[in-house]
């Protein structure tokens, strides 16, 4: 019976890639991803030459429906993102859905997703946690603060490098400077680097220091006493 596969590929070091997700990737029909020209180096390493076309957040509302049907009328199609799991600050929640709402079987293969080895290494409280994501850019920004400021969960956030500093201060200003966080960069790669202090510690450093590559954040929650 003809599917969706989710398919989570590496989201750095390319030796993460899994035996099975290469087996799907090599039998599905078509690939949808993300980047295309991104993909292909992943393609060539593993000598994946199934077709692939573009799915990205630009498109997916309006090519979703015409996914589906071609599910509906055979084809197996395995969707990949750029990197890690898609669906998780990724496209891949829209099709999911509508495959679903549609009867149309989706199989998720477990794979890479860059804050699970984050929120282990900041040796943070890890039996309860919440993953906000990427925080809003300008409306909204100061109310999330607000609300997360008494969340007691530990909770993770993905930031780019240049919003970092800003991010940080912002968090210090409505949680405390000496809220224990820590900043995971460029996960599984050469230059990857985990470091963690107080908000406070860690606005000093990057400000003396630029942060460079994919960052997940990790900051501790609200301790009421």
């Amino acid at each position: 019976m003809p599917k969706l596969y989710i398919v989570p590929t590496p989201i750095g070091n390319l030796e993460d890639m899994t035996f099975r997700a290469v087996r799907i990737l090599k039998e599905a029909d078509l690939i949808l991803a993300e980047d295309t020209r991104t993909s292909s180096v992943l393609m060539k390493r593993y000598e994946i030459t199934t077709r692939m076309e573009p799915h990205h957040k630009f498109n997916e509302h309006r090519t979703i429906e015409k996914v589906a049907e071609r599910i509906e009328a055979g084809l197996n199609i395995a969707l990949i993102s750029d990197a890690g799991t898609p669906g998780i600050s990724d496209p891949g929640f829209l099709l999911a859905r509508i495959c679903r709402d549609r009867g149309i079987e989706v199989e998720t293969l477990p794979g890479p997703t860059a804050f699970v080895p984050a929120l282990v290494n900041s040796a943070l409280p890890m039996d309860r946690f919440c993953f906000e994501g990427f925080l809003p850019l300008k409306k909204g920004r100061q109310t999330k603060f607000r609300e997360l400021s008494t969340e007691e969960r530990t909770m993770i956030f993905y930031e780019s490098p240049y919003r970092l500093v800003k991010t940080l201060t912002q968090m210090a200003e409505y949680f405390s400077e000496e809220r224990i966080a820590c900043v995971s960069r460029e996960l599984t790669k050469i230059h990857e680097e985990n470091r963690r202090g107080t908000l406070g510690e860690l606005i000093a450093w990057y400000t003396a220091s630029e942060p460079k590559g994919e960052i997940v954040l990790v900051v501790a929650g609200c301790d009421h006493k």
